[in-house]
């Protein structure tokens, strides 16, 4: 059956020109890689488009075109962007241009709508204006409204997230929906998979971290910024440290410096803190969380969470904020935990009763990590999304 289903796919998508467009290259080698993989192989022609001058991790069959999208509010900048996708856009003549990511979405559906691309999605995975205020906040917020207008069809890799978008006014509830069970791509479960791992590796890599044998870990990853919650994390690690318990604090990801809506967190605050050890960014995160006992996200705002599933998938549970995204991703109770978002006191308790709970915190891993196989390997929901586009043009 599933043979039959790739089949039909491939012979609707072949010579197909999709257009997948993000802000960063980052956000494609760690969140998209598989998918457009996916869609290669499902003889569609893919271009790929990004800011860098090329790809980190190189996708077979696809076609790369670098322009330069920046992440903040740069208008100079941005009309070059706008009018270099437009004529990329105009020229190629893309069946369908799929952007994931704010300032991508926002210059796409502009120049996709003047370009006359006849099938313009784009997937929403968060929405920075939640955290923000001022102008700038309102700037993001129309973006996205903007965004919703001149698509043809949008996504949210969450139904709390797709909920939350149309309460807010910002899309017509006709105009959005969820792909499957939610998350932007799934999780690849050869590559998150822990009997990757040896024990012997495993006691190594904790040599190597300065690690406590006897010390439980509990582990962030994404990036080193206050929207993720990071402020609150540290001050919830120093009171569960301050309580007894034997724990040790892994952040791995780049501290988000230069932003401009003055979440950055520096240096500084980890160098010198007790028991917290950053690695920075990797591209071999399931190494870290081979060696974890719980996964920790106390973010302001997520699309969905990938991480979260991710862990899942290496039997880790996860201890998060009870926001839109995160309430998909995580099942509270039964795979992990959620608090109060911007909630040190709260996050505290919890990460204090969990760690002192070592058999929850395996019945919460291996839950976990039934749910990730259950609904979010990456070879369904790539096939989905697959779906998705053959559904768009009519070919079904």
């Amino acid at each position: 059956m599933v043979v039959f289903v790739m089949q039909n796919i491939s012979r609707n998508l072949k010579g197909v020109k999709i257009a997948r467009i993000s802000t960063v290259v980052f956000f494609v080698d760690t969140q998209l890689h598989s998918q457009i993989s996916k869609i290669v192989q499902s003889g569609a022609q893919v271009t790929v488009v990004a800011s860098e001058s090329c790809l980190g991790r190189e996708i077979p069959g696809s076609s790369y075109f670098a322009v330069d999208i920046p992440r903040g509010v740069s208008l100079l900048r941005d009309f070059s962007a706008l009018i270099k996708l437009y004529f990329l856009f105009h020229r190629s003549k893309f069946n369908i241009m799929h952007s994931t990511t704010p300032k991508a979405g926002l210059l796409s559906a502009i120049a996709g709508f003047f370009a006359r691309i006849p099938i313009r999605v784009h997937t929403f995975t968060g929405q920075p204006w939640v955290s923000l205020s001022g102008p700038l906040g309102w700037v993001a917020r129309n973006s996205d409204k903007v965004i919703g207008y001149l698509s043809t069809h949008c996504y949210a890799d969450s139904e709390s997230q797709r909920e939350f978008l149309i309460s807010s006014g910002i899309i017509k509830e006709s105009k959005i929906s969820v792909v499957g069970a939610g998350s932007l791509a799934g999780v690849n479960l050869s590559r998150f998979n822990p009997l990757r791992f040896s024990q012997a590796e495993k006691q190594e890599l904790r040599a190597e971290l300065g690690l406590d044998n006897e010390c439980r870990v509990i582990l962030f990853v994404g990036r080193i910024c206050k929207d993720k919650g990071v402020c609150e994390l540290l001050d919830a690690f120093e009171k569960t440290l301050a309580s007894g318990v034997k724990v040790e604090l892994l952040l791995v990801g780049p501290v988000d410096q230069g932003r401009d809506d003055g979440g950055s967190i520096f240096f500084s605050d980890l160098s010198s803190r007790e028991k917290v050890h950053h690695v920075g960014y990797t591209n071999c995160p399931e190494k870290y969380m081979a060696i974890a006992d719980l996964l920790c996200l106390p973010s302001y705002r997520e699309g969905f969470g990938t991480v979260v599933i991710e862990a899942a998938a290496m039997g880790v549970p996860t201890l998060g904020t009870a926001i839109y995204g995160l309430t998909d991703a995580v099942v509270n109770g039964e795979t992990g935990a959620l608090i109060p978002p911007r909630d040190s006191e709260s996050l505290a308790n919890e990460m204090i009763r969990l760690v002192g709970s070592p058999e929850l915190l395996t019945h919460m891993g291996k839950s976990a990590y039934a749910r990730c196989l259950k609904y979010f390997d990456s070879d369904v929901v790539n096939k989905q999304v697959l779906e998705e586009y053959v559904r768009l043009m009519g070919r079904q």
